[in-house]
């Protein structure tokens, strides 16, 4: 039984995960900031766990971390203030990153976006600068650490009803359902094929274990 810790718990992606990998039989754990949260979270069959990820420091998550299998980055401080931005989805995934290893957990994976990385295109008087900046240097670090690493990728996020099918590559100029993100990531975690691989993707006509294992 896989122990599977999500950091970013009340996410709307996150609360889609949750209630798939507690039915599959994984024992999941939630970090939310926010206690009026906990009930939220409890509903979808994981753990609760409040924590500040912002302000913890990598010891704090590294004990943080302990004792799972695997780690889900589902967090973001959500854009409009660039200083929190950079605090939440560069500075404290990167410490996130540091404490798996030092906790020795091998399995990571991380929630970016279609398009993530250094050569992401954004000028720096965009709005959206600020967070494909820290993406970028969050998924790097995540590449060198040495760990057993995922980048789910996905186009743009709906809340339209998930359909289970994909399309892995293409132009990133679509759209999937954040229901959809949530089934890659818990494929992602089950199939080892997925391992040291970045998987971009949108809506498709592909059943979503057939197509990350294709690759």
């Amino acid at each position: 039984m896989p122990r599977i810790l999500i950091i970013g718990g009340h996410g709307k992606v996150a609360q889609r995960l949750e209630p798939i990998l507690a039915e599959r039989g994984d024992t999941v754990t939630a970090v939310i900031r926010n206690r009026d949260h906990e009930a939220d979270v409890a509903a979808t069959g994981a753990t609760p766990l409040v924590a500040d990820i912002e302000s913890f420091d990598t010891e704090q998550l590294t004990n943080l971390v302990s004792g799972n299998d695997a780690v889900v980055w589902s967090a973001g401080a959500g854009g409009g203030d660039v200083a929190r931005t950079w605090a939440v989805d560069r500075d404290a995934a990167i410490r996130s990153i540091d404490a798996a290893v030092a906790a020795g957990v091998k399995r990571y994976v991380m929630v970016s976006y279609f398009g993530a990385g250094p050569d992401h295109g954004v000028p720096e008087d965009d709005s959206f600068y600020a967070y494909a900046e820290a993406k970028a240097e969050a998924d790097a670090h995540l590449r060198e650490s040495g760990l057993d690493w995922t980048i789910v990728a996905p186009s743009a996020l709906t809340l339209d009803e998930p359909t289970g099918r994909i399309t892995v590559g293409g132009s990133g100029e679509q759209s999937v359902p954040r229901g959809d993100v949530a089934e890659v990531v818990a494929a992602v975690l089950a199939e080892p094929a997925t391992i040291g691989r970045m998987i971009e993707f949108s809506s498709g006509d592909t059943p979503v274990a057939d197509a990350i294992a294709a690759g």
